[in-house]
């Protein structure tokens, strides 16, 4: 064993660089795990956290106001109650920018189920009647703070200045502004004083199950001892859970599987480079055999080289992950992905990724040190390249009469054709990863470009405050940039079995729809008609043409669901109609009107004069792109591109130094037939290169054909729906190509240069 552990020093003493880039690769890859599952994880444990902490209720149950509601903290199963409150609808004006809010009457004493966490200040007080608590995701798009002053309107439009005493966490509701309102709470006489008219408010009960997994029957159960018309909306903490992952289960995706695909293609890397390592060792593992080692002590002394060095590399990505989850750069990113903290990976997930890393290394190293331990004591010193046939490659070289230094680069790249196929190997996986992520960048530049392809043909949205609805649609229409305007009502609509609500939307009028982007089936044209989010037609369990049975304002209502588009929002769990459809139940008033503006123009200017043209009696918002929301990936591919780059350059390395090592007597017969040292280096050069170029084009031809498919299961699985994928265009194709054979190169001519400066009577001792 002393024996084994010097040979291995002196080994790691002899070629440092070769070490150094293992270890790199298996850090890069260890940190890209922990950066994926930090991100999986972040989304749903700071919310399990808030949940324990408030005591959260399981199901929430706005109804109309009066209802009576003792008898659901009777109801079998019921282990906790909170409320009943009563909440109003009002609109939040802070330094020009609005908010709608729900606005939420409590007790100055804190309930014990789904109680609000005080994150800053304080909670309500008597003796302070104009004080309010925010939710903090609403705080922080507000931009305020405790001992701000906030201006609350309510369906009136009068102003009451309130003092905001603290910032609070919640769990009975998704992140703010994905899902809207946002949340204040406030004393009852506030609420009052806010919404006079009780017929204007609704109550709100939560309820805390001892099965919380049956919350979806007992929330039918609840609906029928309630009756139907009497329930407005119904929220389970399956629905909280589900939207609090939402935004960063693309990220957590993306990195999951770079991080299982750069596993991959570091396996290749280090057993590349193992294999590389022993032929280069041939000559030490003779003699090691010759002085009496075996087989089997040959075998474990390089498994336990290269495990050292995964080992090193495993706990030098660790520390890199951990402290980049860690850093305020890392968690502002992520809060502003998900609204939450990112909490660090637990020591058995940490372990479960290092043990799972150094099995892969192991693995990759058995091949090539059981073909080193099969060396035989008597081999000559020398590696001799194999000798056979010419490659096709070759021949297809001398028949295209190519110069005769690129046909012996052709001619080289096949010589050791297991290791030819390693290589290309492990450079078309990493160039795969690449085309996928140029193709996640290229569908986020067409939702930033193109948002009428998601659905957000309306840039803005707005608002009627304190005026008749066909004044705020006079004044909209007369505007020179708008191109049209459609009314817009929003409302919950209990699902058949009611079980749950979803958001039923009249949006435009069947003669005139909304130009939602249909990728199934047709636009609504009549009264009845409506197409339908992926996440909807999953939840029911229905295809385009079924028809289905709502509750809309306690009124059944039968849709012909048409359609399938692409809805970004609530897990495409919308349904779309005209306002023609929502009469069928009751006359509901126009709440805001989508506004969609003519090509080119600036939508800030547009919002600029409008107010203006309005007398700030319309609340504008810009309609929020979800390409905002994901800012974030930009960055992560960024980071994966250099972590990609890095695998690749250790493939590279080793094909060219393994190359070069086959062929060093060949380079002095080269200079003896009379080529010169630019003729040699372009034949060593080219070897490698013709490897890089096959790898490059099946790597993105293979990305292609993968990327849109995966980005669109995505967007399936995820409620988006199908047809958002984009494939990357062929300047980036070209870029990233030009990229990797620019490397490739860079890296053979590097060792070309020095090789061909290596005296002759040097390389005859070879």
């Amino acid at each position: 064993m002393h024996a084994t552990i010097r040979w291995i020093r002196a080994d790691l003493r002899t070629r440092p660089g070769q070490a150094l880039l293992s270890v790199s690769v298996v850090a890069g890859v260890v940190t890209a795990l922990i950066l994926a599952i930090t991100m999986l994880a972040g989304a749903m444990d700071p919310w399990k956290g808030v949940f324990a902490r408030s005591n959260g209720a399981h199901v929430w149950v706005h109804t109309q106001a009066g209802t009576d509601l003792s008898a659901l903290s009777t109801m079998d199963g019921v282990t906790g109650v909170s409320g009943p409150y009563q909440t109003a609808v009002a609109t939040a004006v802070h330094e020009g920018q609005r908010a709608p809010l729900e606005v939420r009457a409590m007790g100055s004493e804190l309930p014990e189920v789904g109680r609000p966490v005080i994150a800053k200040g304080h909670w309500l007080d008597t003796s302070r009647p104009d004080d309010i608590v925010l939710e903090r995701a609403l705080a922080r798009v507000l931009r305020v703070g405790v001992g701000d002053t906030l201006n609350v309107r309510g369906l009136d439009a009068r102003q009451h200045d309130l003092r905001v005493a603290g910032v609070a966490d919640e769990s009975d509701q998704g992140p703010y502004p994905a899902v809207t309102p946002g949340l204040v709470w406030v004393l009852p006489g506030t609420l009052t004083a806010i919404e006079p008219d009780t017929g204007s408010t609704e109550l709100l009960i939560g309820l805390k199950l001892a099965d919380p997994s049956a919350s979806d029957f007992f929330v039918q159960h609840v609906v029928t001892v309630l009756g139907g018309d009497h329930v407005a909306r119904v929220s389970t903490w399956h629905q909280v859970r589900a939207s609090m992952e939402v935004d960063s289960r693309l990220l957590g995706l993306l990195l999951g599987m770079f991080g299982v695909v750069a596993l991959v293609a570091a396996a290749l890397a280090i057993g590349n480079a193992t294999g590389g390592r022993i032929l280069s060792l041939l000559q030490d593992i003779a003699l090691l055999k010759a002085l009496g080692f075996t087989p089997a002590q040959i075998r474990r002394m390089l498994l336990l080289e290269q495990t050292c060095l995964g080992v090193a590399g495993v706990i030098i990505g660790i520390l890199a992950g951990s402290v980049l989850t860690v850093s305020s750069l890392s968690q502002r990113l992520f809060g502003s992905l998900t609204g939450t903290v990112a909490a660090p990976l637990s020591l058995s997930r940490l372990a479960l990724i290092a043990v799972a890393t150094v099995a892969t290394v192991a693995v990759a190293t058995l091949l090539p040190a059981w073909r080193g331990s099969t060396v035989s004591p008597t081999s000559t010193v020398t590696a001799e390249p194999p000798s056979g046939r010419l490659s096709r490659f070759a021949r297809l070289a001398l028949l295209v009469r190519l110069p005769p230094a690129l046909v012996l680069g052709a001619r080289d790249a096949f010589t050791r054709r297991l290791r030819a196929v390693i290589t290309i190997g492990g450079l078309a996986i990493p160039m795969v990863m690449v085309t996928i992520a140029l193709g996640c960048w290229s569908t986020l530049d067409n939702f930033e470009n193109h948002p009428e392809q998601i659905g957000l043909a309306g840039a803005l949205i707005a608002r009627p405050v304190g005026q008749h609805d066909y004044e705020a649609a006079t004044v909209i229409s007369a505007d020179r940039d708008v191109a049209a305007v459609y009314p817009e009502a929003q409302t919950d609509a209990l699902l058949p079995g009611q079980t749950r609500t979803i958001q039923a939307r009249a949006l435009g009028t069947s003669q005139q729809p909304y130009p939602f982007p249909i990728h199934d089936g047709r636009m609504y044209a009549r009264p009845g008609e409506a197409v339908a989010g992926q996440g909807l037609l999953d939840l029911l369990h229905v295809h385009v043409g079924d028809r289905v049975r709502l509750t809309i304002s306690g009124v059944p209502v039968i849709v012909h669901i048409v359609g399938r588009t692409i809805e970004p929002s609530l897990s495409g769990e919308v349904l779309s109609f005209g306002m023609d459809t929502l009469e069928q139940s009751r006359a509901t008033p126009v709440q805001s009107y989508r506004i969609v503006l003519r090509h080119g123009v600036s939508v800030d200017k547009v919002r600029a004069r409008l107010l203006d043209e309005s007398h700030d009696r319309l609340d504008i918002q810009a309609a929020q792109n979800p390409a905002q929301r994901l800012v974030i990936i930009r960055v992560v591919i960024l980071g994966l591109l250099i972590v990609l780059a890095l695998i690749g350059a250790a493939n590279l390395l080793t094909a060219a130094s393994v190359g070069l090592r086959d062929h060093l007597r060949d380079i002095v017969v080269l200079r003896a037939m009379g080529l010169t040292p630019r003729q040699v280096t372009t034949a060593l050069v080219a070897g490698t290169s013709v490897l890089a170029l096959i790898a490059v084009i099946a790597g993105i031809g293979g990305g292609l054909a993968m990327s849109t498919r995966l980005i669109d299961l995505q967007g399936r699985t995820s409620g988006i729906g199908a047809g958002i994928g984009r494939a990357p265009t062929a300047f980036e194709l070209g870029l990233a190509a030009l990229a990797a054979l620019g490397l490739a190169t860079l890296t053979a001519f590097i060792l070309a240069r020095k090789a061909i400066s290596i005296d002759v009577r040097e390389v005859s001792r070879f």
